[in-house]
């Protein structure tokens, strides 16, 4: 979920497509869905509606395959209209099938088709798939829930443990010199095996994780650990209820 310009907007995708794109024989991307005409005041669906959204997804997915290769990459959903994004071997007859599909099938609804060339996959890589700060975000917010699930007051400072790893030591030291001087504590320091990433740190603060603190916590740790060549790898913490 995320807040448009003129209101809310929700994308789902399938995040493991990352480490394939672009498949460079799915070129070409069709993006097609409905507009419903049951939406709440914010421009996003009733609740009643998503049935019959998914049904009309199916739908279409089905149809594709029966004419070429496919790889659903994603959903966005905005202004009253689901859209999906669909990478495809060969555009031949598309359009014309989607066409009818839509007016024997769904005539009561306001359809969308646009086919066109994507063979570097910007659609997915650049508007579908979240950037830095939005996958902080998701990260964040896994901790989160579980910790306001057992009822954590989240303004109460307590210690916050964080993983980092490196591929170099030289770089994993220089990281330690920085991060004591933001007051930093080094918890562990590991060397794994069979690994790209052997050299493992936990370091730990008292901080607060309510989600305006935690999320410039988490961010500006991702980016030291960028400047030092590592990659920072996530924070727990223990609940405080009182």
């Amino acid at each position: 979920m995320a807040q448009y310009d003129n209101g809310p907007g929700s994308t789902t995708l399938n995040m493991d497509l990352i480490k394939l794109a672009p498949k460079k024989d799915l070129p070409f991307i069709v993006i097609t869905g409905v507009t419903t005409q049951n939406c709440r005041d914010d421009g996003f669906p009733k609740s009643t509606e998503f049935d019959k959204l998914y049904n009309i997804s199916d739908s279409i997915l089905e149809k594709l395959k029966k004419i070429t290769k496919t790889e659903l990459a994603g959903t966005f959903t905005y202004q009253c209209e689901r859209l999906d994004y669909i990478y495809v071997a060969d555009t031949l007859t598309i359009r014309t099938e989607l066409t009818e599909l839509y007016k024997t099938e769904f005539p009561n609804f306001k359809n969308y088709i646009n086919i066109k060339a994507d063979k570097d996959w910007k659609a997915y890589l650049q508007f579908l798939y979240p950037n830095e700060e939005t996958q902080e975000f998701m990260a964040n917010e896994k901790v989160l829930i579980q910790l306001r699930q057992a009822g954590d007051n989240l303004d109460k400072p307590r210690q916050v443990d964080h993983w980092i790893y490196f591929a170099d030591e030289e770089d994993k030291i220089s990281f330690m010199e920085s991060i004591k001087k933001e007051g930093y504590k080094i918890e562990d320091d590991n060397k794994l095996q069979n690994t790209d990433l052997p050299f493992q740190l936990r370091i730990s603060r008292i901080d607060s994780v309510n989600p305006n603190e935690i999320y410039k916590i988490t961010l500006s740790l991702r980016k030291m650990a960028k400047k030092y060549n590592g990659e920072y790898d996530g924070w727990e913490t223990f609940v405080i209820k009182e």
